[in-house]
């Protein structure tokens, strides 16, 4: 079997049969991965490109072992678990699972194949240039599985990164299903769309998720295939806010992370962010701005708004802090 030369996936192939030595491995039985090897035609900075899906450190959903990434994810045609590296012939990559052939049909897109940098001028600032210059592989990443990126979101509506990270761990690994292949721990996929919405509200909250969260998560879960598909049939990200925020519990925040993970939107901007206007105008400005300040200082480079967010954030320049971290409140108890 191959796939397209266009997007530089060579052969794929069966790796060796499972040996004596695999028998002795105390991990879950396996069968063989399909393997590729995906060439880029465009310098790729691997790690920075693919962990932008990453949940925190601990999330069942990513893990990395040395130079591998592995991924486990609810593709349409079934669970996946994807092991990638780079190396000096691309990247090659192995996949376990019934959604092995989806996952290495849609590696070129992760790695930013379809993210087209035309028209973005990064010497508009100093800093934007030389952080550019400095990161020539990166690539604005797509997952193109939508459900799972709003689900995400959502959950990290209004709460801090290390509660929302928390949330995600335990639902995922409570409610999702064991990824395939010889993960270097146990990984996990993320449920089904019904089984997101069959969540019973015990777990939501021992989960650490407050109610307006889950119930925004229920309420679209109902009709997720229905929206899964205005948004593939959507042409623009306008068009894609116009399907999600119309839903109860979503907002033009939840919708632009949703747009950069699963559609790899590169002028989706985040607005409402609690840090991300400050972190823009100071690295900008060497000032604070409210979110009408960002878009404004944004706009020269309409199109790719979100590349010169990704590039201020790799930066390097960070707003000194003013203040103690904001407290995580855990409501478990109560």
């Amino acid at each position: 079997m191959t796939t397209s030369l266009r997007t530089g996936v060579g052969s794929r192939t069966r790796a060796r049969p499972v040996t004596a030595a695999d028998a002795r491995d105390p991990r879950p039985a396996h069968d063989p991965p399909l393997e590729t090897v995906y060439r880029p035609r465009h310098p790729l900075d691997l790690a920075r490109t693919l962990l932008i899906h990453r949940r925190g450190a601990g999330d069942p959903t990513h893990s990395t072992d040395g130079p591998v990434i592995w991924r486990a994810a609810r593709t349409p045609q079934g669970i996946a678990t994807l092991a990638v590296r780079a190396h000096s012939d691309g990247v090659r990559a192995a996949a376990w699972g019934p959604g092995a052939d989806w996952a290495l049909d849609q590696l070129p897109a992760l790695c930013g194949a379809r993210d087209d940098p035309a028209g973005f001028d990064a010497t508009r600032h100093p800093l934007i240039s030389e952080a550019h210059r400095r990161n020539p592989g990166l690539r604005l990443s797509r997952s193109d599985l939508v459900f799972d990126a709003l689900a995400g979101a959502i959950i990290e509506q209004k709460v801090t990164g290390m509660q929302a990270f928390a949330a995600w761990r335990r639902l995922v690994t409570w409610c999702g299903e064991r990824a395939p292949g010889p993960t270097p721990r146990p990984m996990f996929a993320p449920p089904s769309i019904d089984g997101w919405r069959g969540i019973p509200s015990w777990t939501w909250h021992r989960a650490g998720l407050e109610p307006p969260q889950s119930k925004a998560i229920v309420a679209v879960a109902r009709q997720g295939a229905a929206v899964v598909a205005a948004i593939d049939r959507a042409v623009d990200g306008e068009a894609v806010d116009r399907v999600l925020v119309s839903r109860p519990g979503i907002g033009p925040w939840t919708s632009a992370e949703t747009r950069i993970h699963a559609l790899g939107d590169p002028d989706a901007v985040s607005v409402g962010d609690f840090h991300l206007a400050h972190e823009v105008g100071y690295a900008l400005t060497g000032a604070r701005v409210d979110d009408d300040g960002m878009l404004r200082l944004l706009a020269p480079w309409a199109g790719h708004r979100q590349r010169v967010v990704r590039l201020i954030g790799l930066s390097g320049v960070r707003e000194p802090r003013r203040a103690p971290r904001l407290h995580a409140e855990d409501h478990r108890d109560r």
